[in-house]
């Protein structure tokens, strides 16, 4: 072999050799994700029981979608789940994070109890909390002394999906623990000034750590948004959905479709609609910032829009 041959080899080498570092995630990914996904918008455009062989249908689902009342009805609880259980998360959260922003002793330990739930598994959650939501529950219990009777909450259509946001709100150390890095990368020269200009505690707080955290609101809302309109776990293993459909969100129905009542087609135009909407109002939040998330530096001067 001569010397040109083999130094042609080991730059090829030395240029391409990471790609064998990653082939068997890119195989993985390919197969197990990548393929699925491309399928399934195939799928949506038909009509497939496992039964048979798939029929091509077109719209037909999609337009189906539309005139379901049983969609609209998952639509609706999956939005009013979103307009509780997101403001309620970060605004707790973020209180969160402020208290175990002090220098206490054993802080590290408060730190670790608030987020352990977050780290949880979601089943495991679920049924733990269908024992303090029982009527004679510790929930109930609790309220009790202080003379209010508590309600049925898992088996009343009023309570079932608030009961289901108290059960999203446990599981906030996620947030948590990005607004408190956040809080803890705010300067302490900022908060100097504010005291040299004469501000307190207040002016520190609004005119300081609220700017300067809307980044971190901003990121954990999205997340948030996504996370409310994907929510499946706690409503299949603690409500199954009831009572009276009160707790069928769109991912909920989504797996009825496909895995109980085998209609694959339906249930895939149901999840690419889930996807477009996911996709307009992160599109909306993203535009939205533009006019209330302050960044340090300015946008013009990167190159940013």
């Amino acid at each position: 072999m001569s010397a040109s041959v083999a130094a042609r080899r080991y730059h090829w080498w030395r240029k391409n050799h990471g790609i064998l570092y990653i082939l068997p995630w890119l195989v993985g990914f390919l197969i197990l994700q990548l393929f699925p996904f491309v399928a399934s918008l195939a799928i949506s455009f038909t009509k497939w029981d496992f039964g048979s062989a798939p029929s091509y249908i077109g719209l037909d689902n999609y337009r189906q979608l539309a005139a379901d009342p049983v969609v609209l009805q998952s639509v609706v609880n999956t939005i009013y789940y979103t307009v509780l259980s997101v403001p309620g998360g970060l605004v707790l959260a973020f209180l969160l994070a402020v208290l175990l922003n002090q220098e206490v002793r054993g802080i590290a330990i408060y730190r670790t109890a608030f987020y352990l739930p977050s780290v949880t598994a979601g089943v495991a959650t679920s049924v733990i909390w269908i024992w303090l939501l029982q009527p004679d529950g510790l929930v109930n219990k609790g309220l009790g002394l202080f003379g209010v009777h508590g309600p049925s909450w898992l088996a009343s259509t009023t309570w079932s999906l608030p009961a289901l946001v108290i059960v999203s709100l446990w599981s906030v150390g996620g947030p948590m623990i990005l607004f408190l890095a956040g809080l803890q990368g705010i300067p302490q020269s900022l908060f100097d000034a504010v005291s040299i200009d004469g501000g307190g505690n207040l002016s520190k707080f609004f005119h300081v750590t609220i700017p300067l955290m809307t980044p971190y609101v901003f990121l954990t809302s999205v997340l948030g948004i996504i996370g409310s309109f994907q929510v499946f776990t706690s409503a299949l293993v603690m409500t199954q959905g009831g009572p009276a459909g009160s707790t069928t969100f769109i991912v909920l129905l989504m797996y009825w479709e496909g895995w109980q009542w085998w209609r694959m087609g339906y249930a895939s135009a149901l999840a690419w609609a889930l996807l477009v909407v996911i996709l307009i109002f992160t599109a909306l939040q993203f535009r939205l910032a533009r006019s209330w998330v302050y960044y340090e530096y300015d946008r013009s001067e990167t190159g940013g829009g």
